[in-house]
């Protein structure tokens, strides 16, 4: 009889273990992000600088991850609603988006471009650009920061990246602005996107991208947080995105 409990017991702890290990957490990201998220066209996998960050943070924490993706606009409205519980992606931590979802700690920073056509030998500056129909990514910090100027004559808001690099090339737009490091990773790539950077551009502001959790989760926000401190102390942050030419 004692050694049928003990079995039992085992059998049960062992079970215990087994639904820890595969728990996982689902996390929002956005396939227009390169090289923070993408999909990978020879395996359709997702991935990229902060999928792989993702990982490694759940693996910390002894979870799996699960990815969810959306549009960039529908990140944050995913997490409210439950539907992930963590978002991964190229996203600033700005004041605004504080008081709807909690930060972690930063994991990198950037500021913003201003691509033109490839054929357009122009280097604009803002002020330069006046009058002009210029293009940015819905829901980023970008398209309210070119607004707010009042410079141009239209502000016109696209899903992707790609939508506006399109849309420049072709001289539907005059210039597009987007995440500094994701715009110069895709132009090496794809020369065929008919887009350059403008030389000596000055970001408008330099962000801090951190991952994001609800404001109902403080314990996971605090998993996170314990995790990106002992990445970055051990040099496994820094090798993450140094495999992304981040």
């Amino acid at each position: 009889m004692l050694i049928k409990t003990l079995a039992a017991a085992t059998l049960a702890l062992g079970l215990g273990h087994a639904a820890v290990a595969n728990e996982a957490i689902k996390v929002g990201v956005t396939t227009t992000g390169t090289p923070f998220t993408f999909v990978d066209t020879s395996t359709q996998a997702t991935t990229g600088a902060m999928v792989d960050l993702a990982k490694a943070i759940a693996a910390d924490n002894g979870m799996g991850a699960n990815f969810e993706v959306s549009a960039f606009s529908a990140l944050i409205p995913s997490l409210q609603t439950s539907k992930i519980d963590m978002i991964s992606a190229g996203m600033f931590a700005t004041d605004e988006r504080r008081r709807v979802v909690d930060f972690s700690e930063t994991v990198y920073s950037y500021g913003d471009a201003m691509f033109v056509a490839a054929d357009d030998s122009t280097n604009y500056t803002l002020d330069g650009l006046k009058g002009e129909t210029v293009g940015a990514q819905i829901g980023t910090t970008f398209a309210d920061q070119l607004k707010a100027l009042g410079t141009f004559g239209e502000v016109k808001l696209y899903d992707s990246l790609a939508d506006i690099m399109r849309d420049v090339k072709l001289g539907r737009i005059k210039a597009g602005f987007g995440d500094a490091p994701i715009i110069a990773y895709q132009i090496s790539k794809t020369p065929a996107l008919g887009v350059r950077l403008v030389d000596g551009y000055t970001p408008m502001k330099t962000g801090d991208v951190a991952l994001a959790v609800s404001k109902e989760n403080p314990e996971l926000l605090a998993k996170v947080n314990a995790s990106i401190e002992k990445m970055k102390a051990n040099g496994e942050m820094a090798k993450i995105f140094a495999a992304y030419g981040l």
